[in-house]
Protein backbone atom coordinates (compact mmCIF):
# COMPACT_ATOMS: atom_id res chain seq x y z
CA UNK A 1 0.00 0.00 0.00
CA UNK A 2 1.36 3.82 -1.12
CA UNK A 3 0.86 7.09 -1.56
CA UNK A 4 0.31 7.09 -5.42
CA UNK A 5 1.93 9.93 -7.44
CA UNK A 6 -0.35 13.10 -8.07
CA UNK A 7 -0.65 12.35 -11.56
CA UNK A 8 -1.38 8.59 -11.36
CA UNK A 9 -4.75 8.24 -14.01
CA UNK A 10 -8.19 8.77 -12.66
CA UNK A 11 -10.82 5.96 -13.33
CA UNK A 12 -13.63 7.48 -15.71
CA UNK A 13 -16.41 6.66 -12.93
CA UNK A 14 -14.47 8.94 -10.05
CA UNK A 15 -13.76 11.74 -11.94
CA UNK A 16 -17.97 11.34 -13.05
CA UNK A 17 -18.82 11.48 -9.12
CA UNK A 18 -16.43 14.33 -8.13
CA UNK A 19 -17.45 16.42 -11.40
CA UNK A 20 -15.66 19.58 -11.41
CA UNK A 21 -14.38 19.29 -8.11
CA UNK A 22 -10.75 18.54 -7.20
CA UNK A 23 -9.41 15.17 -6.68
CA UNK A 24 -6.25 13.92 -4.52
CA UNK A 25 -5.01 10.85 -4.66
CA UNK A 26 -4.36 9.61 -0.98
CA UNK A 27 -3.99 5.51 -1.22
CA UNK A 28 -3.11 2.49 -3.73
CA UNK A 29 -3.66 -1.37 -2.61
CA UNK A 30 -1.23 -3.77 -4.08
CA UNK A 31 -4.35 -4.80 -6.17
CA UNK A 32 -4.50 -1.71 -7.62
CA UNK A 33 -7.15 -0.47 -5.75
CA UNK A 34 -7.38 3.41 -5.48
CA UNK A 35 -8.49 6.43 -2.92
CA UNK A 36 -9.18 9.76 -3.78
CA UNK A 37 -10.11 12.65 -1.97
CA UNK A 38 -12.28 15.29 -3.18
CA UNK A 39 -12.15 18.75 -2.79
CA UNK A 40 -10.13 20.03 0.15
CA UNK A 41 -10.19 19.79 3.92
CA UNK A 42 -12.31 17.38 6.28
CA UNK A 43 -15.57 18.43 5.21
CA UNK A 44 -16.02 16.52 1.73
CA UNK A 45 -16.05 12.82 0.84
CA UNK A 46 -13.28 10.54 -0.19
CA UNK A 47 -14.18 7.74 -3.30
CA UNK A 48 -12.70 4.05 -3.24
CA UNK A 49 -12.69 2.56 -6.24
CA UNK A 50 -11.42 -1.16 -6.95
CA UNK A 51 -11.49 -3.79 -9.46
CA UNK A 52 -14.50 -5.39 -10.75
CA UNK A 53 -13.88 -8.41 -8.29
CA UNK A 54 -13.63 -5.71 -5.23
CA UNK A 55 -17.71 -6.23 -5.50
CA UNK A 56 -18.28 -8.15 -2.61
CA UNK A 57 -15.39 -6.83 -0.45
CA UNK A 58 -17.10 -3.27 -0.91
CA UNK A 59 -20.49 -4.56 0.10
CA UNK A 60 -19.11 -6.15 2.88
CA UNK A 61 -17.21 -3.03 3.64
CA UNK A 62 -20.70 -0.98 4.10
CA UNK A 63 -22.05 -3.56 5.84
CA UNK A 64 -19.32 -3.36 8.49
CA UNK A 65 -19.04 0.59 8.82
CA UNK A 66 -22.89 1.25 9.51
CA UNK A 67 -22.43 -2.31 12.07
CA UNK A 68 -19.09 -0.66 13.65
CA UNK A 69 -20.77 2.79 13.84
CA UNK A 70 -22.60 2.66 16.77
CA UNK A 71 -19.44 1.84 18.50
CA UNK A 72 -16.56 3.06 17.06
CA UNK A 73 -16.25 6.13 14.79
CA UNK A 74 -15.64 4.85 10.89
CA UNK A 75 -16.80 7.35 7.64
CA UNK A 76 -20.37 7.47 6.85
CA UNK A 77 -21.19 5.38 4.29
CA UNK A 78 -22.59 7.66 0.95
CA UNK A 79 -23.01 6.08 -2.16
CA UNK A 80 -21.75 2.31 -3.16
CA UNK A 81 -22.14 1.47 -6.97
CA UNK A 82 -20.82 -2.14 -7.90
CA UNK A 83 -22.08 -2.03 -11.25
CA UNK A 84 -20.50 0.94 -12.90
CA UNK A 85 -19.65 1.02 -17.02
CA UNK A 86 -16.18 0.87 -16.17
CA UNK A 87 -16.01 -2.18 -14.67
CA UNK A 88 -14.75 -1.14 -11.34
CA UNK A 89 -16.64 -0.69 -7.73
CA UNK A 90 -17.34 2.75 -6.34
CA UNK A 91 -17.85 3.35 -2.30
CA UNK A 92 -17.66 6.70 -1.30
CA UNK A 93 -17.93 7.94 2.39
CA UNK A 94 -17.05 10.90 4.16
CA UNK A 95 -14.10 12.21 5.01
CA UNK A 96 -12.70 12.10 8.55
CA UNK A 97 -11.86 15.15 10.80
CA UNK A 98 -8.42 13.15 11.54
CA UNK A 99 -5.23 11.86 9.70
CA UNK A 100 -4.06 8.41 8.90
CA UNK A 101 -1.11 7.50 10.90
CA UNK A 102 1.17 7.25 8.16
CA UNK A 103 0.27 10.90 7.10
CA UNK A 104 3.78 12.57 6.86
CA UNK A 105 3.20 15.09 10.12
CA UNK A 106 2.60 11.55 12.16
CA UNK A 107 5.70 9.44 9.93
CA UNK A 108 7.93 12.41 11.69
CA UNK A 109 6.78 11.64 15.35
CA UNK A 110 6.83 8.24 15.05
CA UNK A 111 7.37 7.61 18.80
CA UNK A 112 3.68 8.90 19.12
CA UNK A 113 1.93 7.43 16.83
CA UNK A 114 3.40 3.99 16.56
CA UNK A 115 2.23 4.04 20.37
CA UNK A 116 -1.26 5.67 19.59
CA UNK A 117 -1.68 3.22 16.87
CA UNK A 118 -1.28 0.06 19.45
CA UNK A 119 -3.56 2.06 22.12
CA UNK A 120 -6.13 2.10 19.20
CA UNK A 121 -6.49 -1.58 18.47
CA UNK A 122 -7.24 -2.12 22.14
CA UNK A 123 -10.01 0.55 21.69
CA UNK A 124 -11.41 -1.43 18.84
CA UNK A 125 -10.90 -4.52 20.57
CA UNK A 126 -12.70 -3.44 24.08
CA UNK A 127 -15.79 -1.31 22.22
CA UNK A 128 -17.03 -3.72 19.66
CA UNK A 129 -19.24 -6.31 20.88
CA UNK A 130 -18.39 -9.78 20.13
CA UNK A 131 -22.05 -11.11 21.24
CA UNK A 132 -23.48 -8.80 18.76
CA UNK A 133 -20.99 -9.20 15.54
CA UNK A 134 -22.55 -11.06 12.69
CA UNK A 135 -19.02 -11.29 10.91
CA UNK A 136 -16.06 -13.96 11.28
CA UNK A 137 -12.76 -13.66 10.26
CA UNK A 138 -11.61 -16.84 12.45
CA UNK A 139 -9.18 -19.02 10.83
CA UNK A 140 -11.57 -21.62 8.94
CA UNK A 141 -13.53 -18.79 7.53
CA UNK A 142 -10.56 -16.50 6.12
CA UNK A 143 -8.88 -20.62 4.44
CA UNK A 144 -12.27 -20.90 3.05
CA UNK A 145 -12.59 -17.63 1.24
CA UNK A 146 -9.09 -17.64 -0.15
CA UNK A 147 -9.25 -21.25 -1.29
CA UNK A 148 -12.71 -19.81 -2.87
CA UNK A 149 -10.12 -17.18 -4.86
CA UNK A 150 -7.09 -19.92 -5.86
CA UNK A 151 -5.12 -19.66 -2.76
CA UNK A 152 -4.48 -23.00 -0.80
CA UNK A 153 -3.07 -22.36 2.53
CA UNK A 154 -0.25 -24.66 3.93
CA UNK A 155 -1.61 -27.88 6.00
CA UNK A 156 0.39 -26.43 9.12
CA UNK A 157 -2.03 -23.26 8.96
CA UNK A 158 -4.82 -25.38 9.57
CA UNK A 159 -4.42 -25.57 13.24
CA UNK A 160 -4.25 -22.48 14.70
CA UNK A 161 -2.44 -21.58 18.50
CA UNK A 162 -5.16 -21.91 21.23
CA UNK A 163 -7.37 -18.79 21.37
CA UNK A 164 -6.39 -16.23 23.80
CA UNK A 165 -9.41 -14.00 23.48
CA UNK A 166 -12.34 -14.00 20.71
CA UNK A 167 -12.75 -9.85 20.04
CA UNK A 168 -14.14 -8.13 16.99
CA UNK A 169 -11.17 -7.70 14.45
CA UNK A 170 -10.65 -5.00 12.04
CA UNK A 171 -9.22 -7.31 9.42
CA UNK A 172 -7.23 -5.05 8.31
CA UNK A 173 -5.29 -3.55 11.22
CA UNK A 174 -2.16 -2.17 8.63
CA UNK A 175 -1.46 0.96 10.83
CA UNK A 176 -2.65 3.46 7.39
CA UNK A 177 -6.27 2.12 8.28
CA UNK A 178 -6.06 3.83 11.46
CA UNK A 179 -6.74 7.85 12.15
CA UNK A 180 -5.33 10.35 14.81
CA UNK A 181 -6.30 13.91 15.89
CA UNK A 182 -4.30 16.44 16.00
CA UNK A 183 -3.26 15.73 19.66
CA UNK A 184 -2.02 11.99 18.86
CA UNK A 185 -4.83 10.42 20.21
CA UNK A 186 -6.97 7.68 18.42
CA UNK A 187 -9.94 9.12 16.42
CA UNK A 188 -11.09 7.23 13.73
CA UNK A 189 -10.99 3.66 11.73
CA UNK A 190 -11.11 2.77 7.87
CA UNK A 191 -11.22 -0.53 5.70
CA UNK A 192 -13.24 -2.46 7.43
CA UNK A 193 -14.29 -5.08 4.81
CA UNK A 194 -13.23 -7.96 6.56
CA UNK A 195 -13.49 -7.21 10.57
CA UNK A 196 -15.19 -10.19 12.25
CA UNK A 197 -14.76 -12.29 15.07
CA UNK A 198 -11.25 -13.87 15.89
CA UNK A 199 -8.61 -14.17 18.37
CA UNK A 200 -7.07 -10.47 18.95
CA UNK A 201 -3.52 -12.28 18.21
CA UNK A 202 -5.04 -12.11 14.20
CA UNK A 203 -5.09 -8.44 14.50
CA UNK A 204 -2.12 -7.74 16.97
CA UNK A 205 0.11 -9.84 14.82
CA UNK A 206 -0.51 -8.21 11.37
CA UNK A 207 -0.92 -4.68 12.95
CA UNK A 208 2.45 -5.15 14.78
CA UNK A 209 4.17 -6.13 10.96
CA UNK A 210 2.64 -2.94 9.38
CA UNK A 211 4.82 -0.86 11.75
CA UNK A 212 7.99 -1.77 10.15
CA UNK A 213 6.32 -1.35 6.86
CA UNK A 214 5.38 2.32 7.45
CA UNK A 215 8.03 3.50 10.15
CA UNK A 216 10.85 1.05 9.78
CA UNK A 217 12.66 -1.24 12.09
CA UNK A 218 12.51 -0.55 15.71
CA UNK A 219 9.31 0.48 16.58
CA UNK A 220 6.89 -2.61 17.11
CA UNK A 221 7.59 -2.49 20.93
CA UNK A 222 5.46 0.61 20.96
CA UNK A 223 2.88 -0.78 19.80
CA UNK A 224 2.28 -4.12 21.78
CA UNK A 225 2.92 -1.23 24.73
CA UNK A 226 0.17 0.97 23.32
CA UNK A 227 -2.25 -1.86 23.53
CA UNK A 228 -0.75 -2.93 26.71
CA UNK A 229 0.23 -6.77 26.20
CA UNK A 230 3.69 -8.28 25.69
CA UNK A 231 4.44 -10.02 22.06
CA UNK A 232 3.60 -13.69 21.83
CA UNK A 233 5.82 -15.23 19.34
CA UNK A 234 4.10 -18.06 18.64
CA UNK A 235 0.60 -16.65 17.45
CA UNK A 236 2.75 -13.95 16.13
CA UNK A 237 4.37 -16.05 13.97
CA UNK A 238 1.21 -17.74 12.94
CA UNK A 239 -1.18 -15.17 12.07
CA UNK A 240 1.27 -13.51 9.89
CA UNK A 241 1.95 -16.64 8.12
CA UNK A 242 -1.80 -17.28 7.57
CA UNK A 243 -2.09 -13.48 6.62
CA UNK A 244 0.79 -13.98 4.14
CA UNK A 245 -1.02 -17.37 2.89
CA UNK A 246 -4.39 -15.95 2.53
Amino acid sequence: MTIPAPTIPVPPSVRRRAGDASLVPVWENADGGLTFRVGEGTSGTHIKWGPSDYRELFRREVSALRWASSWIDVPRVVELDVDDADGGVILVTSSLAARSAVDPHWIARPERAVRACGVALRMLHDALPVEECPYSWEVPVRIAEAASHGKIAPDDLRTPPAVDRLVVCHGDPCVPNTFLDDSGAPAAFVDLGMLGIADRWADLAVGSMSVGWNFGPGWEHLYFEGYGIEPDAERIDYYRRLWDAT
